[in-house]
């Protein structure tokens, strides 16, 4: 097994500090682990909204190849809210997002939010998710929304290129795009999860994609 080194210690501190920096989460709760670059977040915390702000922070952080979530969501006081309350919640969420068709709906389970139906576009998918998991009393999101049925297109693969390469952020020679019918493979390699996140938007824009493999490896700049 790799011993730490000195970069993970200075990763763990950043990523510490980063948590620490951020309002949205108690940084006491959360414990941080670095092994080769994977950063571990552990411990309890209290909402789903202060999980996802803690894994947004952690990947903020330079030097991160990768993020394990191993935290709880333990509310410090008692449910707040009952099942029944979460699904009028999350359903007048989803019917006042412009961009979260009619067609989604949701199941309720265990605090538990589960998005169903089908949609046209991955940020419709995306866009859902994001009205149901900031609501008091969702401790998960499992979307399962899918897409519909779209045709391949001969020049799928040059659009995307194209896109990749438009992109202020990206060095799009370093990512390479495979295509098979609707679906798209990405690999290569980038310095940040920034990067990697903007690729994959690039390549879910295409109207003739169904399915986003995003293998890209982050490799920080040393």
């Amino acid at each position: 097994m790799p011993t730490a080194t000195r970069d993970d210690r200075a990763i763990k501190t950043d990523v510490e500090e980063e948590l620490d920096w951020t309002p949205e989460v108690d940084a006491a709760g959360v414990g941080v682990a670095v092994e080769d670059g994977t950063v571990t977040l552990s411990g309890e915390i209290d909402t789903m909204a202060e999980r996802i702000a803690a894994r947004r922070a952690a990947l903020r952080v330079r030097g991160v190849r990768a993020l394990v979530d191993d935290m709880v969501i333990h509310p410090r006081a008692a449910w707040p809210v009952t099942e029944t309350d979460i699904a009028k919640q999350v359903d007048r969420a989803l019917r006042a997002a412009i961009n979260v068709p009619d067609a989604v709906k949701a199941q309720i389970r265990d605090h538990t939010v589960t998005l169903v139906g089908e949609v046209d576009w991955e940020y419709q998918r995306v866009a859902a998710r994001r009205a149901a998991e900031y609501l008091r009393g969702v401790v998960r999101v499992e979307n399962q929304i899918t897409l519909r049925s779209r045709p391949s297109a001969h020049d799928t693969e040059k659009r995307i290129r194209d896109a990749l390469t438009r992109n202020a952020l990206l060095d799009a020679q370093t990512i390479h795009v495979s295509v098979e019918g609707s679906n798209v493979v990405l690999t290569g390699v980038v310095h940040s999860w920034a990067e990697k996140s903007q690729a994959g938007y690039a390549a879910w824009s295409s109207p003739h994609v169904m399915d986003v493999d995003n293998r890209i490896s982050v490799e920080p700049l040393q």
